[in-house]
């Protein structure tokens, strides 16, 4: 692809991340779908935790437990759909500097660093997120204290109430009245503490930074375009809500077939293999303007068009721009010009 380092413009940006997402087609879902297989593989072994609990009929006392594992799968597939962002970060910097970029190439990058990378994800997921989870430990140990027995995973509860309880009632209202501007002040904190964080990961990948200097450096180069990473992000989770509303018509259909009745587990697999789905093809869209991003800051805060022109005349020495090489090779990683790929 020939790109024009240039500033661009909102509607340029996205332009440029769907140019890139149809002339890659093949290379973006071949490498979605490794990370989508770990994912669904994730997925998989909770609905196994299900099985082995009772799933429908759980025991009340064991709900708990359902919600512990709830915990480990989502903790489990963000750091996955993170990798998945790296992998995208390193492959999409590469096309759009000219490189060749590979499945193998992108997958080796990963493993070579994959220490730095979940440090880097842990410690901005904690900053930014750790508020709106302790919301939520919050409000599910109102839940289990108000809530009648069973109400978590059987559907049979919420059509057969037990006696009303005034008391426990107001208490119960109270103590989500108090709750829910906590809530909604965490979330709007993650959100911007997010949009701070944003392009951490692209500079740890390209740059090859560390933790503390890829948060420090996205800081600073996402000031000025928070909101537009923030459309972008609002776009592709439109679409993924799209594709899976869609996806999961036959569960809508079973629900209102069926009320009251729990879905069978062979049911919520097949949801998983529809999540799967929707991982593969929607997911390179999100990472692939994010690396966009990212450049495009770089050019308006830094002048790397410029230097990057600088560099292809010979006038001045590369910046260390990792170039896509051999996983195993050595002799590759060190500094590339646009001569030699």
């Amino acid at each position: 692809m020939e790109n024009q380092l240039r500033p661009l413009t909102l509607g340029e940006l996205l332009d440029r991340t769907a140019e890139l997402y149809r002339t890659n087609f093949l290379l973006f879902i071949s490498v979605a779908a490794i990370f989508a297989g770990v994912m669904l593989l994730v997925q998989m072994l909770h609905l196994g935790s299900l099985a082995l609990l009772g799933y429908p009929n759980i025991p009340p006392h064991l709900e708990w437990l359902y919600a512990v594992s709830l915990g480990i799968q989502i903790l489990a597939m963000s750091l996955v759909a993170g990798l998945a962002i790296v992998a995208f970060n390193r492959v999409v910097a590469w096309i759009y500097l000219g490189q060749t970029a590979t499945v193998r190439a992108a997958a080796g990058s990963i493993l070579s660093r994959l220490g730095r990378y979940l440090w880097l994800m842990t410690v901005t997921m904690s900053r930014a997120w750790a508020p709106l989870f302790l919301a939520y430990v919050a409000l599910f140990a109102i839940l289990f204290a108000y809530m009648p027995s069973g109400f978590l995973l059987n559907p049979q509860v919420a059509q057969h109430p037990p006696a009303f309880n005034p008391a426990a009632a107001v208490r119960f209202l109270a103590r989500m009245v108090v709750l829910m501007p906590i809530f909604t002040a965490a979330a709007v904190y993650g959100i911007i503490m997010w949009l701070r964080y944003s392009l951490a990961m692209p500079a740890c990948v390209v740059e090859e930074l560390p933790t503390g200097a890829a948060i420090r450096r996205s800081i600073e180069l996402s000031k000025g375009s928070r909101g537009r990473i923030l459309v972008l992000w609002l776009l592709v989770y439109a679409i993924r809500l799209a594709m899976g509303l869609l996806l999961a018509v036959p569960f809508l259909f079973f629900g209102f077939k069926h009320p009251g009745h729990a879905v069978p587990l062979i049911g919520l697999a097949v949801s998983q293999l529809a999540a799967f789905v929707v991982n593969t093809f929607i997911g390179p869209i999100y990472s692939t303007g994010l690396t966009l991003f990212y450049y495009d800051q770089r050019i308006r805060k830094e002048g790397f068009d410029i230097e990057w022109m600088m560099h292809a005349a010979g006038l001045m020495p590369q910046r260390q721009e990792p170039a896509a090489a051999n996983p195993g090779d050595d002799s590759q990683s060190g500094l590339t010009t646009p001569e030699q790929v």
